[in-house]
């Protein structure tokens, strides 16, 4: 499991993103509310793609018990995806990271970016 590095798109842009190759145990990564991943698939398959809901149910005064469900993508061989903002709340551990896991990891790339 490695920790990301968050790489941040300011106003004049961003160049030379880095991404680091998916871990078989899955990986980390900070989240202020405000991260987004680009994961790049380079098998042939499709790979799928979760970040885990760490508070999955809350009762709600208004609406009762309302569940939230971990976020996925799969994502097509040779394709590329986006996912996120992740709601901190939802989706921090108790390190204020989101946890993300690979179906498989052959080929397949990650870079965790956030608005400047």
């Amino acid at each position: 499991m490695a920790t990301l590095t968050i790489q941040t798109i300011s106003e004049s842009g961003i160049n030379n993103v880095s991404y680091a190759s998916a871990a078989g145990g899955g990986d980390v990564v900070d989240n202020n509310g405000n991260v987004f991943l680009h994961i790049k698939n380079g098998s042939g398959g499709e790979l799928t793609v979760t970040i885990t809901a760490q508070v999955t149910s809350v009762d709600n005064g208004l609406y009762g018990e309302l569940t939230k469900a971990n976020a996925s993508i799969a994502i097509a061989g040779s394709g590329e995806a986006f996912i996120g903002p992740f709601t901190p709340a939802a989706y921090n551990n108790s390190h204020a990271q989101i946890a993300i896991t690979y179906s498989g990891v052959t080929s397949l790339t990650i870079a965790a970016l956030q608005l400047g």
